[in-house]
Protein backbone atom coordinates (compact mmCIF):
# COMPACT_ATOMS: atom_id res chain seq x y z
CA UNK A 1 0.00 0.00 0.00
CA UNK A 2 1.45 3.62 -1.02
CA UNK A 3 0.66 6.52 1.66
CA UNK A 4 1.87 9.73 0.76
CA UNK A 5 4.56 11.31 3.33
CA UNK A 6 1.65 12.12 6.38
CA UNK A 7 1.18 8.63 7.23
CA UNK A 8 4.80 7.35 6.81
CA UNK A 9 6.55 10.19 9.32
CA UNK A 10 3.35 9.47 11.49
CA UNK A 11 4.74 5.13 11.29
CA UNK A 12 8.20 6.77 12.53
CA UNK A 13 6.59 8.36 15.46
CA UNK A 14 4.39 5.76 16.65
CA UNK A 15 4.63 4.94 20.21
CA UNK A 16 4.88 1.72 21.88
CA UNK A 17 2.00 0.23 23.67
CA UNK A 18 2.51 0.71 27.46
CA UNK A 19 1.16 -1.48 30.04
CA UNK A 20 0.35 1.32 32.12
CA UNK A 21 -0.75 4.97 31.44
CA UNK A 22 2.49 6.18 33.55
CA UNK A 23 3.51 7.53 30.15
CA UNK A 24 1.37 9.76 29.45
CA UNK A 25 0.56 11.54 33.05
CA UNK A 26 2.86 14.15 31.75
CA UNK A 27 1.04 15.33 28.47
CA UNK A 28 -2.13 14.86 29.95
CA UNK A 29 -1.88 16.48 34.13
CA UNK A 30 -5.87 16.88 34.28
CA UNK A 31 -6.98 13.59 33.30
CA UNK A 32 -7.77 11.26 35.65
CA UNK A 33 -6.45 7.66 35.06
CA UNK A 34 -7.79 6.12 37.75
CA UNK A 35 -11.46 5.95 36.37
CA UNK A 36 -11.29 4.15 33.16
CA UNK A 37 -12.79 1.61 31.70
CA UNK A 38 -9.99 0.19 29.78
CA UNK A 39 -9.08 -3.03 31.04
CA UNK A 40 -5.56 -3.71 29.06
CA UNK A 41 -3.76 -0.32 28.28
CA UNK A 42 -1.50 -2.23 25.83
CA UNK A 43 -4.90 -1.42 23.74
CA UNK A 44 -4.24 2.18 23.68
CA UNK A 45 -0.93 3.88 21.88
CA UNK A 46 0.18 6.72 20.06
CA UNK A 47 -1.24 7.43 16.80
CA UNK A 48 1.47 9.64 15.66
CA UNK A 49 0.46 12.93 16.03
CA UNK A 50 0.43 14.54 19.85
CA UNK A 51 -2.27 16.18 21.29
CA UNK A 52 -4.49 18.54 18.95
CA UNK A 53 -1.19 17.99 16.33
CA UNK A 54 -4.83 16.75 14.31
CA UNK A 55 -6.78 20.33 14.69
CA UNK A 56 -10.36 20.04 15.67
CA UNK A 57 -12.67 22.73 14.77
CA UNK A 58 -15.16 24.57 16.17
CA UNK A 59 -17.54 26.85 15.27
CA UNK A 60 -16.70 26.39 11.58
CA UNK A 61 -18.24 28.88 8.77
CA UNK A 62 -20.92 27.96 6.37
CA UNK A 63 -21.65 28.68 2.50
CA UNK A 64 -24.82 28.34 0.43
CA UNK A 65 -24.53 25.43 -1.50
CA UNK A 66 -25.13 28.15 -4.77
CA UNK A 67 -21.73 29.58 -3.75
CA UNK A 68 -19.56 25.89 -3.19
CA UNK A 69 -16.95 25.62 -6.44
CA UNK A 70 -14.82 23.12 -5.00
CA UNK A 71 -16.50 19.74 -4.33
CA UNK A 72 -16.93 17.65 -7.18
CA UNK A 73 -20.21 15.39 -7.64
CA UNK A 74 -18.83 12.14 -6.28
CA UNK A 75 -17.20 14.00 -3.02
CA UNK A 76 -18.13 12.42 0.33
CA UNK A 77 -19.81 14.51 2.68
CA UNK A 78 -21.16 14.19 6.05
CA UNK A 79 -24.99 15.53 5.90
CA UNK A 80 -26.50 16.33 9.13
CA UNK A 81 -30.46 17.34 8.72
CA UNK A 82 -32.12 18.89 12.09
CA UNK A 83 -35.93 19.32 11.84
CA UNK A 84 -36.69 23.21 11.52
CA UNK A 85 -32.87 23.82 10.47
CA UNK A 86 -31.21 24.11 7.09
CA UNK A 87 -29.36 20.81 6.18
CA UNK A 88 -25.64 21.32 6.70
CA UNK A 89 -23.18 19.46 4.75
CA UNK A 90 -19.60 18.44 6.06
CA UNK A 91 -16.64 17.79 3.72
CA UNK A 92 -14.74 14.58 4.05
CA UNK A 93 -12.14 16.59 2.35
CA UNK A 94 -11.94 18.75 5.58
CA UNK A 95 -12.74 15.90 7.96
CA UNK A 96 -10.10 13.82 6.72
CA UNK A 97 -7.54 16.39 8.55
CA UNK A 98 -9.71 17.58 11.65
CA UNK A 99 -11.69 14.84 12.51
CA UNK A 100 -13.57 16.59 14.94
CA UNK A 101 -16.39 19.90 13.91
CA UNK A 102 -17.63 21.25 17.11
CA UNK A 103 -20.80 23.44 16.16
CA UNK A 104 -24.27 24.16 17.10
CA UNK A 105 -26.80 23.94 14.96
CA UNK A 106 -29.86 25.72 15.72
CA UNK A 107 -29.65 25.53 19.59
CA UNK A 108 -27.89 21.86 19.40
CA UNK A 109 -24.44 21.76 20.12
CA UNK A 110 -23.22 18.47 18.12
CA UNK A 111 -19.78 16.89 17.46
CA UNK A 112 -19.43 15.99 13.99
CA UNK A 113 -16.60 13.03 13.61
CA UNK A 114 -14.87 11.05 11.13
CA UNK A 115 -12.09 8.64 11.84
CA UNK A 116 -10.13 7.80 8.57
CA UNK A 117 -8.54 4.52 9.59
CA UNK A 118 -11.99 2.89 10.79
CA UNK A 119 -14.08 5.05 8.27
CA UNK A 120 -16.14 5.98 10.90
CA UNK A 121 -18.26 9.01 10.51
CA UNK A 122 -20.49 9.73 13.59
CA UNK A 123 -22.74 12.71 14.72
CA UNK A 124 -22.52 12.88 18.67
CA UNK A 125 -24.59 15.83 21.01
CA UNK A 126 -22.08 17.78 22.80
CA UNK A 127 -24.32 18.29 26.30
CA UNK A 128 -22.93 16.02 28.90
CA UNK A 129 -23.92 15.92 32.65
CA UNK A 130 -25.71 19.25 32.15
CA UNK A 131 -22.64 20.96 30.38
CA UNK A 132 -21.62 21.44 26.82
CA UNK A 133 -18.50 19.88 26.04
CA UNK A 134 -15.94 20.44 23.44
CA UNK A 135 -14.05 17.76 21.81
CA UNK A 136 -10.17 17.32 20.13
CA UNK A 137 -8.38 14.67 18.74
CA UNK A 138 -6.42 12.94 21.58
CA UNK A 139 -3.20 11.89 19.25
CA UNK A 140 -4.53 7.86 20.61
CA UNK A 141 -5.78 5.15 19.10
CA UNK A 142 -7.85 2.31 20.27
CA UNK A 143 -8.05 -1.05 18.11
CA UNK A 144 -7.01 1.84 15.51
CA UNK A 145 -10.03 3.72 16.18
CA UNK A 146 -9.72 7.60 17.29
CA UNK A 147 -9.44 8.29 21.03
CA UNK A 148 -11.28 11.66 21.07
CA UNK A 149 -10.83 14.15 24.27
CA UNK A 150 -13.14 16.69 26.03
CA UNK A 151 -11.34 20.15 27.07
CA UNK A 152 -13.80 20.52 30.03
CA UNK A 153 -12.43 17.23 32.05
CA UNK A 154 -9.77 16.14 29.50
CA UNK A 155 -11.37 12.94 29.88
CA UNK A 156 -10.94 10.25 27.15
CA UNK A 157 -13.39 9.07 24.39
CA UNK A 158 -14.01 6.14 21.97
CA UNK A 159 -14.99 7.47 18.85
CA UNK A 160 -16.46 4.56 17.43
CA UNK A 161 -18.34 3.75 20.46
CA UNK A 162 -19.12 7.14 21.40
CA UNK A 163 -18.28 6.69 25.56
CA UNK A 164 -15.65 7.96 27.75
CA UNK A 165 -13.10 5.34 28.45
CA UNK A 166 -10.56 7.57 30.45
CA UNK A 167 -11.51 10.12 32.97
CA UNK A 168 -14.05 11.95 34.84
CA UNK A 169 -16.55 10.96 32.11
CA UNK A 170 -15.81 6.86 32.05
CA UNK A 171 -18.55 5.57 31.30
CA UNK A 172 -20.67 7.96 30.08
CA UNK A 173 -22.41 7.55 26.47
CA UNK A 174 -23.01 10.25 24.29
CA UNK A 175 -26.03 10.19 22.32
CA UNK A 176 -25.76 9.59 18.73
CA UNK A 177 -27.50 11.98 16.13
CA UNK A 178 -28.95 10.50 12.58
CA UNK A 179 -26.08 11.48 10.14
CA UNK A 180 -25.17 10.10 7.08
CA UNK A 181 -22.28 9.89 4.31
CA UNK A 182 -23.66 10.53 0.72
CA UNK A 183 -21.89 12.17 -2.06
CA UNK A 184 -21.75 16.00 -2.88
CA UNK A 185 -24.25 15.61 -5.74
CA UNK A 186 -26.61 13.94 -3.57
CA UNK A 187 -26.88 16.20 -0.89
CA UNK A 188 -27.05 19.59 -3.13
CA UNK A 189 -30.24 17.46 -5.34
CA UNK A 190 -32.49 16.99 -2.25
CA UNK A 191 -30.71 20.79 -0.43
CA UNK A 192 -30.40 23.19 -3.25
CA UNK A 193 -30.73 25.81 -0.35
CA UNK A 194 -28.25 23.80 2.04
CA UNK A 195 -25.25 24.72 3.99
CA UNK A 196 -22.07 23.46 3.46
CA UNK A 197 -18.98 24.15 5.52
CA UNK A 198 -16.48 26.34 4.16
CA UNK A 199 -12.83 25.70 3.97
CA UNK A 200 -10.85 25.73 7.39
CA UNK A 201 -7.89 28.68 7.36
CA UNK A 202 -5.00 25.59 7.90
CA UNK A 203 -2.55 24.64 5.39
CA UNK A 204 -3.60 21.46 4.54
CA UNK A 205 -3.95 19.41 0.99
CA UNK A 206 -7.83 19.77 1.01
CA UNK A 207 -9.36 17.41 -1.14
CA UNK A 208 -5.73 15.29 -1.18
CA UNK A 209 -6.62 11.58 0.39
CA UNK A 210 -3.52 11.12 2.70
CA UNK A 211 -4.20 7.24 3.05
CA UNK A 212 -4.10 6.20 -0.46
CA UNK A 213 -5.14 3.03 -1.23
CA UNK A 214 -5.64 1.88 2.30
CA UNK A 215 -9.32 0.68 1.56
CA UNK A 216 -7.83 -1.87 -0.61
CA UNK A 217 -5.07 -2.78 1.93
CA UNK A 218 -5.21 -6.28 4.28
CA UNK A 219 -3.85 -5.17 7.20
CA UNK A 220 -5.52 -2.01 9.61
CA UNK A 221 -2.81 0.47 10.27
CA UNK A 222 -1.66 0.19 14.03
CA UNK A 223 -4.41 -3.10 14.73
CA UNK A 224 -3.48 -6.10 16.32
CA UNK A 225 -7.00 -7.44 17.30
CA UNK A 226 -9.01 -10.17 15.63
CA UNK A 227 -10.22 -10.20 12.50
CA UNK A 228 -13.40 -10.33 11.36
CA UNK A 229 -15.34 -13.75 10.78
CA UNK A 230 -16.73 -14.91 8.49
CA UNK A 231 -14.03 -14.79 5.87
CA UNK A 232 -14.99 -10.75 6.03
CA UNK A 233 -12.14 -8.50 4.58
CA UNK A 234 -11.01 -6.42 7.60
CA UNK A 235 -11.37 -3.18 5.48
CA UNK A 236 -14.67 -4.35 3.91
CA UNK A 237 -17.44 -1.96 4.69
CA UNK A 238 -20.92 -2.50 7.04
CA UNK A 239 -23.38 -0.67 7.88
CA UNK A 240 -23.41 -0.53 11.99
CA UNK A 241 -26.85 0.18 13.67
CA UNK A 242 -26.73 -0.72 16.92
CA UNK A 243 -25.11 -4.25 17.60
CA UNK A 244 -25.57 -5.12 13.75
CA UNK A 245 -23.99 -5.37 10.76
CA UNK A 246 -24.91 -5.30 7.41
CA UNK A 247 -21.94 -5.96 4.60
CA UNK A 248 -21.73 -3.15 2.25
CA UNK A 249 -21.45 -5.79 -0.96
CA UNK A 250 -25.17 -7.35 0.30
CA UNK A 251 -26.64 -3.68 0.30
CA UNK A 252 -25.02 -3.07 -3.34
CA UNK A 253 -25.78 -6.18 -4.81
CA UNK A 254 -29.69 -6.07 -3.36
CA UNK A 255 -29.74 -2.56 -3.95
CA UNK A 256 -32.68 -2.40 -0.78
CA UNK A 257 -33.25 -4.77 2.43
CA UNK A 258 -36.00 -4.69 4.60
CA UNK A 259 -35.18 -6.50 8.11
CA UNK A 260 -34.74 -6.06 11.97
CA UNK A 261 -37.59 -3.22 11.28
CA UNK A 262 -35.18 -1.30 8.96
CA UNK A 263 -35.20 -0.60 5.62
CA UNK A 264 -31.51 0.04 3.61
CA UNK A 265 -31.29 1.47 0.42
CA UNK A 266 -27.99 1.97 -1.81
CA UNK A 267 -27.54 4.06 -4.52
CA UNK A 268 -24.40 4.26 -6.79
CA UNK A 269 -22.37 8.18 -7.20
CA UNK A 270 -20.05 8.32 -3.95
CA UNK A 271 -16.44 8.11 -4.56
CA UNK A 272 -14.17 6.25 -1.41
CA UNK A 273 -12.14 8.90 0.66
CA UNK A 274 -9.58 6.43 1.24
CA UNK A 275 -8.66 4.86 -2.23
CA UNK A 276 -6.85 7.36 -4.66
CA UNK A 277 -4.85 10.58 -3.84
CA UNK A 278 -7.37 12.82 -5.07
CA UNK A 279 -10.77 12.06 -2.85
CA UNK A 280 -13.28 13.09 -5.78
CA UNK A 281 -11.38 10.00 -7.60
CA UNK A 282 -11.85 7.32 -5.76
CA UNK A 283 -13.59 3.70 -5.87
CA UNK A 284 -17.43 3.59 -6.13
CA UNK A 285 -18.70 2.90 -2.48
CA UNK A 286 -22.50 4.14 -3.04
CA UNK A 287 -24.51 6.20 -0.77
CA UNK A 288 -26.65 4.04 1.84
CA UNK A 289 -29.32 5.17 3.92
CA UNK A 290 -30.89 3.49 6.58
CA UNK A 291 -34.41 4.11 8.09
CA UNK A 292 -37.37 3.43 10.44
CA UNK A 293 -40.22 1.71 10.00
CA UNK A 294 -41.94 5.51 10.24
CA UNK A 295 -39.58 6.41 7.39
CA UNK A 296 -37.81 8.54 9.96
CA UNK A 297 -33.54 8.31 9.75
CA UNK A 298 -31.79 6.37 11.76
CA UNK A 299 -28.60 6.76 13.58
CA UNK A 300 -25.94 4.75 11.93
CA UNK A 301 -22.35 3.95 10.94
CA UNK A 302 -20.60 3.12 7.58
CA UNK A 303 -17.48 1.30 8.89
CA UNK A 304 -14.50 -1.20 8.03
CA UNK A 305 -15.63 -4.41 9.57
CA UNK A 306 -12.76 -5.20 11.15
CA UNK A 307 -13.68 -1.88 13.71
CA UNK A 308 -17.03 -3.20 14.15
CA UNK A 309 -15.30 -6.41 15.39
CA UNK A 310 -13.36 -5.08 18.08
CA UNK A 311 -15.89 -3.04 19.51
CA UNK A 312 -18.88 -5.53 19.14
CA UNK A 313 -17.15 -9.32 19.22
CA UNK A 314 -20.43 -10.34 19.94
CA UNK A 315 -22.39 -8.30 17.73
CA UNK A 316 -24.42 -9.98 14.74
CA UNK A 317 -23.59 -10.50 10.97
CA UNK A 318 -26.79 -9.61 8.98
CA UNK A 319 -25.44 -11.67 5.98
CA UNK A 320 -27.02 -12.68 2.97
CA UNK A 321 -30.04 -15.46 3.26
Amino acid sequence: MRMIPLITAALMWVTPAHASPDFWVHEWPKTNFELTSVENWVEIMSGGPPKDGIPALTAPDFISVIDENRLQPREPVITLEIEGEVPRAYPIRYLTWHEIVNDTVGDLPVAVTFCPLCNSGITFDRRVRGQVLEFGVSGKLRFSDMVMYDRQTESWWQQAIGEGIVGEMTGVELETLPSWMESWDAFVARNPDGLVMQQPSFGRRYGANPYVRYDSSFQPFLYSGEMPPHDIPALARVVRVGDKAWPLTRLSEEGEVREAGLTFTWREGQASALDSERIAAGKEVGNVRVRDANGADVAHDVMFAFAFHAFWPDGTWMLAN
